[in-house]
């Protein structure tokens, strides 16, 4: 993001007992790069921030429809790039990865001019 206050990435924190939503995607993305599409990730935070992660499929697809009743921001507006410093990379099969600002992949990313650069969002407008 433009105003991300960090010229250098930082690993996500909370204090809180139940953890907030960019530790979870910091989380599932670290752990598993290019596993999640956006509405994979989405559910995945979903259902491990609400407590759900055991219930059964039929009741997870429940879940899923009601989820995706209304909508959800994407990667761009989470702490992570808006905060943190991190930037995600959609591969050619929408599946997210997050690297580091100052990762050499990151910046191999940034100066590919053949791959679509969007800036997270400004946390102040």
């Amino acid at each position: 993001a433009p105003d991300c206050p960090v010229d250098k990435s930082e690993l996500p924190f909370s204090n809180r007992i139940k953890k907030p939503i960019h530790l979870i995607q910091y989380e599932l993305l670290t752990e598993n790069p290019y596993k999640y599409d956006h509405k994979e990730l989405v559910f995945e935070v979903y259902i491990h921030k609400e407590g759900l992660i055991n219930k059964s499929e039929t009741e997870k697809k429940e879940i899923r429809e009601n989820l995706f009743s209304k909508g959800h921001p994407c990667l761009r507006a989470s702490a992570l790039t808006k905060r943190y410093g991190f930037g995600a990379h959609y591969d050619e099969k929408g599946k997210i990865a997050i690297y580091p600002m100052e990762s050499k992949e990151y910046q191999q990313f940034v100066n590919d001019p053949a791959i679509k650069k969007l800036a997270g969002m400004k946390s102040k407008r």
